[in-house]
Formats: C-alpha cells, structure tokens, sequence
C-alpha cells in the first residue's frame, strides 16, 4: 500500500473539523420563525460569528441580535453584530458585550423567539463578573485555573458561580421569551450546561463545589471573591426552575462526530480506523505515553490491532505549566509521545484543536514522524528537556512540523490520530 503518512493525517484532520463547521451542521437544527413577535440572535464563543452567518443565511424571515467572538474570528454579517474580545483570558470588549447582550434581551414577550448560539470559548468571550467582582479578579483567576491543571468542567464550574451571565441566568433575563439554544460541544462528556458554562442551561454544580476546586489546585482568592462564593451570593439557578420550561436545546456537533468523519476517511484509503474515545481527559503527556505504549503494542504484535491502522481519540487534556516554554496541549501531547516513541519506526501521529488554535498559541497543532527525534537531535535540541519546560511548540517549530491552519470557526476540541504502519 502505497501512502503519503503526512498527507493523510493532515487530510484527517481537515476531514474532521469539517465534518463539525456550523455550515455543515447547522441547518437542519434551525427552528420554525415565530408565528408572532422578534427572532433575537445572540451567542458566544469561537464560532459564534460563523453560526450567526449560517442563521443569516438560512432565516426566512429578519433577525437581529448580536455574537462575541475570539479576536480574528468574525464572519461577515449584515443583520447580527459581531463583537470580537480576548481569548483565553477575558478582556474588556468581551465584558462589555455581555452586558450590552444582558440590556437587548430585556422586556421581550412570550411571543419572542432568542436563539442563542454556543461554542466552545464562550465562557471567556462573555466574562461578566458578578456583583462586587472586578475583571480584574477574574481575569487573574481565569490564568490561575489555566495554568493549574484543572479540568475544562471545574474551571466552568468555577466560572459560573462568578459571573451574572452564565450558569442559566442569560436564559433567565430572556424571559418570558423562548430560547432555543444551539450548540457545539467541546467539552468531554458533551454536557451542554458545561458548554461555555452554560449561559441559558440550569446549572447543578454549587458555589461550595467552586471553592472546593479552588483549594483542590491551590489558588489564592481575594477575600470579596471567597465571601461572594461562601455566602451563596453567586449561586445559579438549578435544574427543575420552572422559568427554563419553555426552552430547549441542540448539541449539533461533538468530538464523536469529528472522529467518525475521520474514520469514514481512512477507511475509504484502506486504512482500517479504530476510535479509542471521544473525551480523553488527563495530563497531555501522560495520554501521550500510554498512546504511544499502545502504537509500540500494535506495531510490535499486532495487538490490540492489526497494521496498517489508524487510532483517533479526542477529548481535552490539560497541562500543568511548571517550565516557560510555548506550547498547547496538543503540542505537549504530541512531544511527550515522540519522547516515548524515541524513532520507532512505521508510527506517524498529529495532534491538533479543531478549532485551530492549541491553546493560546498561532498553531492549531503538530505532526510527529519517525525521523523527528533524529532531526531534533541533529538540531542540538533535547526533547526531554523541552518536555520538560512545557516547549512542544519549540520543537515543533524547529523542525518546520508545526501545523498552522488558522481559525476554523468551530470546535469540538482536541483530534489526535497515529497512523500505524
């Protein structure tokens, strides 16, 4: 069998993130035009602006409204204003358009219809802080929470208790209208209230629950943020509120999806696929090695597959930062495998967020090859030692294997694939 390893994983991977843009997926999830009364568009998160063009385009009737979107994510909209603000860490475009978000959505009727747009990175796009919280604080705290290695669902849960938009309450100042709530999960498990911490869902998790994540990584809070959160001042409406009745929602595209793309792509190269899962969650390079125990397992014995194949997982891992290199997840992922892998020959990988960007990062990933271990030796680098000070990018970078894509509109978060030869 003849094939172009780094070809066919990049063809992968364009296969998966467009298996899951809101061109694709959308359409057919858009709900009937309200007999009577308003269409309002409003939304959040990296492909927030792409899913309102989607609506622009499909609605038969006028829509208005407004979506906020990372820096450099627009899409050109005639009817709903797009806002750019900061990703990761919340900026003051991002605050001041969700409280411009809060205003629009004041006295609508019964007969209104909010359409609320939702992808992943909306939680740090529509950062209002709650009563007596500054952005300040949150912003310090949302760097805290990156770099401790908390999972994607603790630091929403965190998130929502500190905020006077999120964790249900955009849905609660909507009312008495109905919200329809579309969205694209990037988040293991696919829990929408999770999704951008769930502005328009009833929320279960607790403020007790945010303090006890606090504690469990060690992060230092200001005392108005400790009183805030022990008081039950930043609680969330729950689950069973009679005022989200009416309302419903769509997860449209997850991992899942991505991955069976994927896999429909291979198999028609004759490359029998195998899904490992859709939510891996854990420290980059500690899924790093056990995909790469596996690879050397299936290269060596054939087991638990036969080669040639091609093994895809996604999901969110997280990095605790300790060294002051540059890199995503998915770069440390892909150089904590390499380092394991160390040239084995027949294993090629790539490690990529569908959303085009790992991290915070201009590279939506990377790509391993047998002969990077070699060529970074060659180069003087040490791939231990980079590992170690978190610089899978600077690897990468070094070798030319970086894989820049640039914003996708969409995601569903991390796509990793090895290809067994």
């Amino acid at each position: 069998m003849s094939i172009d390893p780094r070809q066919f994983l990049n063809d992968l991977y364009a296969t998966a993130v467009e298996a899951v843009s809101p061109q694709k997926c959308m359409p057919a999830y858009l709900p009937k035009q309200p007999a009577k009364g308003r269409t309002l568009v409003i939304g959040a998160g990296k492909g927030a602006a792409a899913m309102a063009k989607v609506v622009e385009d499909n609605w038969p009737g006028k829509v208005e409204g407004l979506v906020v979107t990372r820096y450099e994510h627009g899409a050109d909209c005639r009817q709903i204003e797009v806002v750019e603000a900061a990703h990761p860490v919340p900026d003051e475009a991002g605050r001041a358009a969700a409280g411009r978000m809060l205003e629009m959505v004041k006295g609508l009727t019964e007969d209104d219809l909010v359409l609320c747009l939702i992808t992943g990175g909306g939680s740090a796009l529509l950062s209002l802080p709650g009563e007596g919280i500054t952005l300040e604080q949150k912003q310090a705290l949302n760097k805290a929470l990156l770099k401790s290695g908390a999972t994607i669902s603790e630091m929403n849960c965190v998130r929502k208790h500190l905020s006077a938009i999120k964790g249900g309450r955009l849905a609660l100042a909507c009312a008495p209208a109905r919200v329809v709530t579309l969205l694209i999960s990037d988040v293991p498990g696919d829990d929408p209230g999770v999704i951008a911490s769930g502005p328009t869902l009833p929320d279960p998790t607790t403020c007790e629950q945010s303090l006890a994540i606090l504690k469990k990584y060690n992060i230092e809070i200001p005392e108005n943020v400790r009183k805030h959160l022990e008081s039950g001042a930043g609680e969330t409406p729950k689950p069973g509120d009679a005022r989200f009745a009416r309302n419903e929602h769509h997860v449209m595209a997850t991992a899942q999806h991505a991955l069976e793309a994927a896999a429909a792509k291979a198999r028609a190269a004759g490359i029998t696929p195998y899904i490992l899962s859709n939510d891996l969650e854990g420290e980059s390079r500690d899924v790093g090695m056990v995909h790469a125990a596996l690879a050397k397992q299936v290269a060596a014995y054939g087991q638990p597959f036969a080669k040639p194949c091609v093994i895809l997982s996604g999901g969110e891992t997280t990095v605790t930062v300790r060294g002051k290199g540059r890199g995503g997840r998915n770069a440390e992922f892909l150089l904590s495998l390499a380092v394991t892998l160390n040239g084995q020959q027949g294993i090629h990988a790539l490690a990529c967020d569908t959303d085009g960007i790992d991290g915070s990062e201009d590279n939506a990933g990377a790509i391993y090859q047998p002969d990077s271990m070699q060529r970074a030796a060659d180069k003087g680098l040490s791939a231990k030692a980079m590992l170690e000070n978190n610089d899978g990018y600077g690897f990468f970078s070094a070798l030319n294997d970086l894989i820049v894509s640039g914003p996708t509109r969409t995601n569903v978060n991390d796509f990793r694939a090895i290809l067994i030869l």
